[in-house]
């Protein structure tokens, strides 16, 4: 049975105004800033609220249009049940201000009014660090990104990252794998909205084994303005923001760009000059932001004296007789097979024996014609 609505906490009327249409992060700010959330929802329902000149400002041209939208949305919005409906999805509705909150988020010049979350807050209690990219990541960079989201779980870092095919999953992913420090996954949509719907293991992995956040309520859809004001919250929770792979235009232009407000330190991986996927990372490099080259530099960024044991033992055989002369040729770039030919001296017959055996033992990937190195790892981890 629902609650009355005199019985309501300041919670559900906060997670009312959140589910009201074009009711963005900066307007809920403007409104919870003026007034508790029951008062707030008062106002909103009779159509006044866009009339106090902090909120007019969050709306904007718009003013008279959203009031309506507010008003209208207010009277047909059944408050009582959709907070029943979050408590019964187990989805806690955090208000910033009350108990429960993350502190982090506390202080921040953008902090989000109300937060939904699934899972345990504990996590946001670990050292924390984001990693951040394109969803068209390579096969290079989907590889790095599981291996420091493996190894950073390992030594305890919680990784935070946006649940988005490529990177952020990748890391995710990776972090999972270590069963070390839990993941924090920040959504862009209702936490019953699984968005890209091809991750929703890896969503209910991270709602049970770490924390989902979202800004949005139960049954919100992935509008594409969620996901630029969603990335300055995976900025904020972050000690060190790290961009694996990402063009110049991508997602991860505004975690960065909201990191260096906060004065949060920005670290890339170098990639090839040639690959569109790390342009943006490369950039970074070159106006002096901090090199990864596995997960150590991130700790030490962190301060974190020990380094961290390999999360598994490598059980691949290691290469042998012409496999060795293979493996080096590849280096960091696809290959031919004539290209490995050339850089060997092998002749055909044998290098792609070696190819073959190689690919066998998850060392190298074949895709269109092309070979691409396995061999990264964690070597610099090995106590």
């Amino acid at each position: 049975m629902s609650p009355a609505p005199e019985d309501l906490s300041d919670a559900a009327w906060a997670a009312a105004l959140a589910a009201l249409p074009a009711m963005g992060p900066g307007r809920l700010r403007a409104l919870l800033g003026q007034w508790s959330p029951p008062e707030a929802w008062r106002r909103v329902a009779q159509g006044r609220a866009a009339s106090h000149p902090t909120v007019s400002e969050a709306c904007g041209r718009e003013r008279s249009k959203v009031a309506a939208a507010w008003s209208r949305a207010a009277t047909e919005l059944d408050v009582s049940g959709h907070w029943s409906a979050h408590r019964e999805a187990g989805v806690e509705v955090l208000v910033r201000g009350a108990a429960g909150y993350p502190e982090v988020l506390v202080d921040d010049h953008e902090a989000p009014s109300v937060l939904f979350a699934r899972g345990d807050p504990e996590a946001l209690g670990r050292r924390r660090v984001a990693i951040v990219g394109t969803r068209t990541c390579t096969h290079y960079g989907a590889e790095v990104a599981g291996e420091l989201g493996r190894d950073l779980a390992a030594a305890g870092v919680a990784v935070v990252s946006g649940l988005a095919l490529g990177v952020d999953g990748a890391a995710h992913a990776g972090a999972l794998a270590a069963s070390g420090a839990p993941p924090v996954g920040v959504v862009g949509s209702g936490l019953d909205v699984v968005y890209p719907r091809a991750h929703a293991r890896l969503w209910a992995r991270v709602a049970s084994e770490g924390l989902l956040l979202s800004e949005a309520p139960l049954g919100a859809r992935p509008e594409p303005w969620r996901f630029p004001v969603r990335n300055r919250v995976i900025a904020a929770l972050a000690e060190i923001v790290v961009v694996v792979e990402s063009h110049p235009r991508g997602g991860s232009l505004h975690t960065v760009d909201a990191a260096l407000v906060r004065d949060i330190p920005v670290m890339a991986v170098p990639g090839s000059i040639r690959s569109p996927a790390s342009v943006f990372p490369n950039a970074l490099l070159a106006d002096g932001c901090a090199p990864v080259r596995d997960a150590l530099d991130v700790l030490v960024a962190l301060g974190l004296s020990s380094a961290p044991p390999k999360a598994a033992t490598d059980l691949r055989p290691p290469p042998e007789g012409d496999a060795v002369a293979v493996l080096a040729a590849l280096g960091g770039e696809p290959a031919s097979l004539d290209e490995v030919v050339s850089r060997t001296r092998l002749a055909p017959g044998p290098a792609s024996l070696a190819l073959a055996r190689l690919e066998g033992d998850g060392w190298v990937a074949g895709r269109g014609g092309f070979w691409e190195s396995r061999a990264t790892g964690s070597a610099r981890l090995t106590p």
